[in-house]
């Protein structure tokens, strides 16, 4: 996974429109470095779509409009729950509302299956659920 996968991923998880987003970088006024200028609304697309190379002097930028930390950009795994995809995830929540309906049996399975993925987790193995 690249950095702007995981830049698309929260933008959506943010419920952003691209345009939107675009729109509030720049009002951060970013200045790239090779230019002096702000990048574009085309430049920006430009990086979202993968068709231009993202400069590094942006990332401060970026993690500031998805209100995350800069690290969080570079972690890729994003098939588990982060901290903040808990906090913010509206499955996460809706889950949570949820379990209060589901028999004992059901809520076993569910807590061994999630404690086998924080195992595996822990250890650095990164994997996709199957089902």
């Amino acid at each position: 996974m690249e950095i702007i996968d995981k830049i698309n991923y929260l933008i959506k998880e943010k419920k952003l429109q691209k345009k939107d987003f675009t729109k509030m970088l720049q009002s951060l006024e970013p200045k790239l470095k090779s230019t002096g200028e702000i990048p574009s609304e085309q430049t920006v697309y430009g990086y979202l779509n993968g068709k231009r190379e993202l400069k590094v002097e942006l990332i401060p930028y970026i993690a500031e409009v998805l209100e995350v930390d800069e690290q969080e950009l570079f972690r890729f795994d994003i098939e588990y729950a982060t901290e903040y995809n808990l906090r913010y995830s509206k499955d996460a929540r809706e889950i949570l509302d949820l379990l209060q309906y589901a028999p004992k049996n059901i809520i076993e399975h569910i807590k061994e299956t999630l404690t086998s993925y924080k195992k595996d987790y822990e250890k650095g193995i990164k994997k996709i659920a199957k089902n």
